[in-house]
């Protein structure tokens, strides 16, 4: 086959057979679904399906986000929700990288420590609430490790299950270089499971925001988890759809500068 018949198969012609690699056309196919979601919510509303208590209009949730905006409030629920995420992400996936590693390169570790881990991740969110509140009273300190939790499991799980799987004669070549240990780790094994990795740090991220929500009961009074229950119990079903619409834009918003993360580190390991 000559170039010009290989450009034909579709891999150059990259205008006609992989229109989705162009950015814009993602970002507006990424946009329908939403725009759909919410004109059928301002369809619902508007048309009396359900009465306001149960599902406010959109411009309802504007107002409630208008008025938590002006008297000052809605900004400190986000900037403590962020900050206790992003502690308990980062702090969960250095452990779950560290012990993911080991027990991924070590038949001693995942037989030691295999089991108990995989029993401990079957353990529900608000199982751990009342055991954290125990040892660490309430405190900020509680609600991190909530989240440190969530997040650890899926990296330590890809990044284990990855290395296992890692070609042994990439392995090899590199300790006939003289790499061993942390630099065979850091120079060759992880590169190799790059994908993985920022697999399992992803799934971990959208954990933590979860986990938000679970640690922000534990006698918060600031958060959007705290909106959200605080919206439930006060019957206020605009701050608590607002607070819903919130950790789902800002989930997103995290998980994109993740993603930008994992196109530069591609890029510098590939």
């Amino acid at each position: 086959m000559d170039d010009s018949e290989f450009d034909g198969a579709g891999l150059g012609d990259t205008g006609r057979r992989r229109p989705l690699g162009r950015a814009w056309v993602r970002a507006t196919l990424g946009a329908v679904v939403p725009l759909l979601v919410l004109l059928a919510w301002q369809l619902t509303t508007s048309l009396g399906v359900f009465s306001e208590v149960q599902l406010p209009s959109p411009g309802a949730v504007l107002a409630a986000g208008r008025e938590l905006l002006e008297r000052g409030e809605l900004w400190p629920h986000i900037e403590i929700s962020v900050q206790r995420v992003l502690i308990g992400f980062v702090l969960g996936a250095a452990l779950g990288l560290a012990v993911g590693a080991l027990v991924g390169l070590s038949s001693w570790a995942s037989a030691l420590l295999g089991p108990t881990i995989g029993a401990l991740r079957a353990v529900p969110s608000l199982a751990w609430v009342p055991l954290l509140v125990l040892w660490m009273r309430i405190g900020e300190d509680s609600k991190v490790t909530l989240i440190l939790i969530g997040a650890f499991f899926p990296v330590f799980t890809t990044v284990a299950t990855a290395l296992r799987h890692v070609d042994r004669q990439l392995v090899e070549a590199a300790r006939a270089f003289g790499l061993r240990g942390v630099r065979l780790l850091t120079t060759v094994q992880l590169p190799a499971v790059l994908p993985a990795v920022f697999s399992g740090l992803r799934l971990a991220l959208a954990q933590a925001w979860l986990f938000l929500v679970a640690a922000e009961l534990i006698a918060s009074s600031m958060g959007l988890g705290f909106l959200l229950t605080d919206s439930q119990n006060n019957g206020r079903t605009d701050r608590l759809l607002l607070a819903i619409v919130l950790l789902a834009v800002i989930g997103k918003l995290t998980d994109a500068l993740l993603g930008l993360v994992e196109r530069w580190a591609d890029r510098r390991w590939a």
